[in-house]
């Protein structure tokens, strides 16, 4: 598991590490489920949970958005009253390089200089205006889902905001 902090992980910085096939114990990502609810429902409104800035989320922090927005909307609508999915995959293996830590360890910890590290995560790379999470509701919720997705981005590491989007309206493109 990792041990330093998730904002260690936050910025994108050099090219994305996703070749699960030439590395080894790569850890599973906590996602449990991508899509949730009723995906065969009658809805009037798409709401999106749009990241403001580019960054990297961790594998831990989508499953948390997702448990979170999940329960309120469940409790809201029903297991068969919305549907719920996740819109970003972590494809990208995050290293760390552990170092020796306790008593006795100042003489050793200095280590390698950008030293490659092993695998100790996932995270989704998302741009500026990137959708994470898409809600579809009937009219009536769309208060409710807003706030659902709202406490969602207190678990995103990036600054969010919420689009709705009428999905009554014929699109004009």
């Amino acid at each position: 598991m990792v041990r330093k902090p998730g904002r260690m992980y936050r910025k994108i910085t050099g090219p994305a590490y996703t070749k699960r096939e030439y590395m080894g114990g790569v850890p599973a990502s906590r996602i449990q489920q991508f899509v949730a609810g009723d995906i065969n429902g009658k809805y009037d409104i798409e709401l999106r949970l749009v990241a403001e800035e580019s960054c990297q989320i961790r594998h831990t922090a989508l499953e948390a958005a997702r448990v979170k927005s999940n329960r309120l909307l469940m409790r809201d609508f029903g297991e068969k009253g919305y549907f719920m999915r996740v819109k970003t995959f972590p494809h990208h293996v995050i290293r760390e390089h552990k170092m020796a830590t306790g008593a006795g360890a100042d003489r050793i910890s200095s280590g390698m200089s950008l030293a490659f590290g092993r695998p100790v995560g996932t995270a989704a790379r998302v741009r500026k205006g990137t959708a994470i999470l898409v809600v579809r509701i009937p009219k009536t919720g769309e208060k409710k889902a807003k706030e659902a997705l709202r406490m969602a981005s207190h678990k995103i590491p990036t600054p969010s905001r919420v689009d709705v989007i009428d999905l009554t309206v014929p699109s004009s493109s």
